[in-house]
């Protein structure tokens, strides 16, 4: 993973953005990451990823030169990343079907 690949999909906003709101903010609830362009308020799919982010940058906060490096050890190729958003996807709609009334 890159530092400029997107964590949130629906709202395009970069691991960068959101690891340098982390610092900038010193967040303490995930749910405080939504002022980051909308981070998180989408689909659902990169709230985890958030919650690991916010744990890792207390931990460690990663130095702006060593961004990409800090992050290929953390997570997932681009690809995959986007492969597991689009089976999330499939496994929400599928609760939703299972949801609605029968008629």
């Amino acid at each position: 993973m890159k530092a400029d690949d997107e964590l949130c999909f629906c709202f395009h906003v970069t691991w960068r953005k959101v690891i340098n709101f982390l610092r900038q903010k010193k967040v303490q609830h995930a749910s405080q990451v939504s002022e980051c362009y909308g981070a998180g308020t989408g689909c659902g799919w990169c709230r985890r990823q958030i919650t690991r982010l916010m744990e890792e940058t207390r931990l460690r906060p990663p130095l702006d030169q060593d961004l990409d490096e800090w992050l290929a050890e953390r997570t997932p190729t681009s690809q995959s990343h986007a492969d597991g958003r689009q089976v999330y996807l499939q496994e929400k709609e599928k609760e939703k079907e299972k949801e609605k009334p029968s008629s």
